[in-house]
Order: C-alpha cells, then sequence, then structure tokens
C-alpha cells in the first residue's frame, strides 16, 4: 500500500499534476484514495468535517447548517495508461492521462473543499464525492454503489461533476436505450429460396423505420437537447449461398430528459413497430419467423436544473456559458434521486482517453475561480 502526500490547498494546477502523478487506472484506486482520504483527515478536526470511505470512494461533508447544500463529485480512476504518466507540460498545456477525464476537474473541487470547508465566507453547506469505477462497467461505479447503499450522500440542492466541459457548464444530460433487435428466419440454399426465409429482409421493415424517423430537438431552461434513434451495429449471414436464419442490430435511442426512461422505452417500440410481447431472453429463437427484441442497456436522462435559486449563482460565475449534455453522465444518478445536477470541469472532452490527453492550465485556474466565486456568493 502506499499513500502518496496531497496538499489539497496548493494551487489546483499543482494539484493537477499531482493527481495525474498517481497512476489510478479503473480496479486500481487504491493508491490515490488513500492520497486523498489522508489529505482530508485534517479537515475532520480543524472543520468538523465529516469523512467516510466505502472502498475506493472517498466521501466528506460539512455540516454548518447554511441551509443548502452543493455536491461536487468526481471520478479518481482513468482509462489504461497509455505511457502518459507521469504529467508533462507543453507551454500552458498539461498532457498525462486524466488531465481531462478527470482529474483537473477533481483536483478543482478538491481544493475549493479544502479551502472553504472551514471559512465564513462559505454560503452553501457541502458534500465532496471522490468516487471509483467510473470507466468500465457500471456495476463498478462508486457513485452508483452509493446510489444503492448510502443514498444520503447523493442528496442536495445543485451536484457538480467535473467531467470536462471545456470550462463551461454542460447540463443535464440526454439518457439512452440500447435494444438488440433480431429477425428471425429459416436457412436454405440460395438456389431454392422458396423453402426458406431469409432473416434479413424481415429485418428490413424496422430498419427503414429507423431511417425514415425525424428525431426532436426540445429545449429545456434554455438548453437544447438534440435526440437521435441510429442502428449502431448490424450482423447477418452464414455463407454466400445461404439465406440467413438471422440477422441483427443494435439500435441506440439518445432521449432527452423531459422523458422518463419508461416514456422513453415506450417511444422507442412504437417508433419500432415492437410491443412487449416480442421481448425475449438473450439466447432464446422465436420457434417461426418473426421479430424478437431484448434490453442491451438503459441508462435514464437528467434534467438541467438550471431553473433552480441554487444554478443561478452559477450561471452567473461562468458569464452565462451554459450548453447542454449530448452525453450520458453520472449527473443522471443525482436526478434520479431528486438533486439537480451540471457538468462542469476544464478540458476538452474530445481528448478524453487519447495518448495525448491534454488541458489548457487556464482553464483550470477558470473553473476553480468561478466555483469558489459562486460558492462564497
Amino acid at each position: 500500500m502506499t499513500i502518496s502526500h496531497l496538499d489539497l490547498n496548493q494551487d489546483p494546477i499543482e494539484l493537477t499534476k499531482a493527481l495525474v502523478d498517481i497512476p489510478s487506472p479503473s480496479h486500481h484506486e487504491e493508491d490515490i484514495a488513500n492520497a486523498i482520504e489522508q489529505a482530508l483527515k485534517p479537515l475532520v478536526h480543524s472543520a468538523g468535517v465529516e469523512l467516510a470511505r466505502f472502498g475506493n470512494t472517498v466521501c466528506a461533508r460539512t455540516n454548518r447548517g447554511l441551509g443548502s447544500r452543493i455536491v461536487l463529485a468526481g471520478h479518481v480512476d482513468t482509462v489504461p495508461i497509455a505511457d502518459n504518466v507521469p504529467h508533462r507540460m507543453d507551454g500552458d498545456v498539461m498532457f498525462g492521462c486524466g488531465t481531462v477525464d478527470m482529474k483537473s476537474g477533481l483536483a478543482v473541487y478538491l481544493n475549493a473543499f479544502a479551502q472553504l470547508a472551514g471559512s465564513e465566507e462559505l454560503r452553501h453547506d457541502l458534500t465532496l464525492i471522490a468516487y471509483e469505477g467510473e470507466e468500465v462497467s457500471t456495476e463498478f461505479n462508486g457513485l452508483g454503489h452509493l446510489q444503492r447503499d448510502n443514498p444520503e450522500w447523493l442528496h442536495g440542492d445543485l451536484a457538480l461533476l467535473g467531467e470536462p466541459s471545456g470550462a463551461m457548464i454542460e447540463a443535464g444530460c440526454q439518457g439512452t436505450i440500447r435494444l438488440r433487435v433480431t429477425a428471425h428466419g429459416t436457412r436454405a440454399h440460395s438456389a431454392r429460396a422458396w423453402l426458406g426465409s431469409n432473416a434479413a429482409h424481415t429485418l428490413v421493415p424496422v430498419m427503414d423505420k429507423i431511417a425514415q424517423y425525424s428525431p426532436r430537438d426540445i429545449t429545456i431552461d434554455g438548453c437544447t437537447y438534440r435526440e437521435g434513434l441510429n442502428i449502431v451495429h448490424l450482423e447477418a449471414g452464414v455463407a454466400t449461398n445461404t439465406l440467413p436464419d438471422q440477422a441483427w442490430m443494435f439500435v441506440n435511442f439518445r432521449f432527452a430528459p423531459d422523458r422518463s426512461s419508461d416514456e422513453a422505452m415506450a417511444h422507442l417500440l412504437d417508433v419500432l413497430g415492437l410491443d412487449e410481447s416480442q421481448l425475449l431472453p438473450r439466447g432464446v429463437a422465436l420457434s417461426e419467423p418473426g421479430i424478437s427484441y431484448e434490453v442491451d442497456d438503459v441508462a435514464g436522462a437528467a434534467l438541467p436544473g438550471l431553473g433552480q435559486p441554487s444554478a443561478a449563482a452559477l450561471i452567473d460565475a461562468v458569464g452565462g456559458k451554459v450548453r447542454a449534455k449530448y452525453g450520458w453522465t453520472d449527473v443522471a444518478r443525482f436526478s434520479e434521486m431528486g438533486t439537480p445536477a451540471v457538468n462542469f470541469g476544464p478540458g476538452d472532452p474530445g481528448f478524453a482517453h487519447k495518448r495525448d490527453e491534454q488541458c489548457p492550465i487556464h482553464e483550470i485556474t477558470s473553473v476553480s475561480q468561478a466555483l469558489k466565486t459562486y460558492l462564497t456568493t
């Protein structure tokens, strides 16, 4: 076991460097969790902070009775390292695994929590969550574990997630549904096609419905979300002289946060011309030609929550720079718990997971200043 020393009060740029230099690919977060926990311990005595650890997820919160609570959350894990740790600097750009996703955002949040937890300037009670397992399967997600086992840690008036957002607010997130739609047929030689049923042909009418679908745009709290329905994977075929007895595709529906997951599913099935009687477990085939489907993945959307009084000062602090979040993030978990949430962190998400992952250091400073302005206003 290794415990690296972290100074949470140092400039967030320097703190980002220190976090990046602690390797923490998913499933190997113990060292960074140890370092964060040790760095937070002095606040238990100096500021009355409550500190807890669940696996490699570290949580801390103030209980000063300030009348409102802001949650600051960021994941400690990264994708596998690609010869990009430790960090390196090139002018005012920091390179390294996690500089964007999302150790720079985590550094800003840790620094703000450490400096303001006991400060008279603080205007909201704070909860800090540094969680494991975001970059891998949902079953390992530390925030998901809190949602299931210790949901009180997710409660607040507004939650900020340090996902890279280009130093502006990316509000809420869209939900996603992925269905595996399968056509079942009867195999036959292509020279005697009348003896079989071509599963690929059976799938075509559903494909055509998707191709003809017109997704909607909807504006919520000034943020425009653009829905999308697409075939993202397609397979069929046995041999070049054989009618396939099975053809299948993954269909992905990205839906706006005004729809619940159930409403989105009902809409998707209606568009595809399917109903619940065609839902089959994976590996089970129809006994006669036809269409079945199975649910491969569902993740709910999150409303932007910018109409909440607690969000108004945040919008002011970033100069009104707000846009919708199209991809899914863990803000949805807060939304499910009744806590409005936004994404707010340094860095271009287009550099996430890349070998040349990089973050302009002025964005770290910008997010840090805006966050502290917000929390003390």
